[in-house]
């Protein structure tokens, strides 16, 4: 079985002082959000065994405050990858196929909408209960977090309506539930 773990960047400023969206960082409430999520993580076990991430000042941000509050123990390899900003959920797929074998808990930190239309088309086509269907469907709000179960023994079997979702949560929904 393979888990993958996707994460929609942290709240960020409207605009970058450099005009540039690649450019554009978190905010306070950013990486209190992002802090939140990292503690959520950790106490439901799903520490990644290797990160993917946009190159983004956003995503880049939003791995650096979750790296913090994990474990010490767990120190998972990391790759920033320019072709995950901007990309389709095809794209982010390919990316996925290209992890390694030996990788059971995969993270990757992007943007809408192709995180969120990834986490819909790898789930929801057939394992996807009614309220699961509801969560998803909306939308992956910023901090939001998609944990999907794959049947699967390597990440390049991984295909659209094949995962089985098991966690879709946000900062919001974790502090309405405390």
């Amino acid at each position: 079985m393979r888990r993958l773990i996707l994460l929609r960047h942290a709240k960020t400023e409207r605009d970058a002082p450099s005009g540039k969206d690649h450019d554009r960082r978190l905010e306070d409430r950013g990486r209190s959000d992002a802090a939140e999520i990292a503690a959520w993580l950790a106490a439901e076990h799903l520490v990644p065994d290797q990160v993917l991430i946009s190159t983004a000042t956003r995503t880049r941000q939003t791995w650096d405050v979750l790296s913090e509050l994990f474990p010490a123990s767990s120190t998972p390899q990391v790759e920033y990858l320019p072709e995950l900003y901007s990309a389709s959920s095809s794209q982010l797929l390919q990316a996925i196929h290209e992890v390694s074998a030996g990788i059971n808990r995969l993270m990757l930190i992007g943007h809408n909408p192709g995180l969120h239309e990834l986490a819909l088309a790898l789930t929801c086509t057939c394992t996807c209960n009614e309220a699961q269907r509801r969560q998803i469907s909306g939308s992956m709000p910023t901090a939001a977090v998609a944990v999907i179960d794959f049947p699967i023994a390597d990440w390049a079997d991984a295909s659209f309506g094949t995962g089985k979702l098991q966690h879709f949560v946000n900062p919001k929904v974790l502090r309405e539930a405390s």
